[in-house]
């Protein structure tokens, strides 16, 4: 057998090539953030069918302007459990980013720890 052919293809740069960093709309969550959609973000989202989002990322698909893909886990507002990854495309005007909740100097915050992961 002869060498493997390439797997990338000739149109892509070269690894070395730097990335431009990457900007998102103003208004728009950060990765890590907490968000409630509801109806003000989108219709599908109305009523009773509000969703908490942890957002993981923001996709780079082309959207309608005020407009915005994320990607992230559905939480639990209760317990705060990730229930399912979704994929969400939203207004941003209708995003409703929740506070993050910084503990005062001092304290630590309990964290649990598995083995092997």
């Amino acid at each position: 057998m002869g060498p493997r052919p390439e797997r990338r293809s000739r149109l892509s740069p070269p690894a070395s090539v730097p990335r431009r960093p990457r900007t998102f709309p103003p208004g728009a969550p950060n990765p890590g953030d907490l968000v409630l959609l509801d109806g003000r973000a989108s219709v599908q989202f109305g009523g009773d069918r509000a969703l908490w989002l942890r957002v993981s990322s923001i996709c780079d698909r082309p959207t309608y302007d005020g407009w915005i893909w994320l990607a992230g886990y559905a939480i639990n507002p209760t317990t705060g459990e990730a229930l399912a990854r979704r994929e969400v495309f939203a207004r941003i005007a209708g995003l409703q980013i929740a506070p993050q909740h910084t503990d005062p100097p001092g304290t630590a915050r309990q964290t649990t720890r598995r083995r092997g992961v």
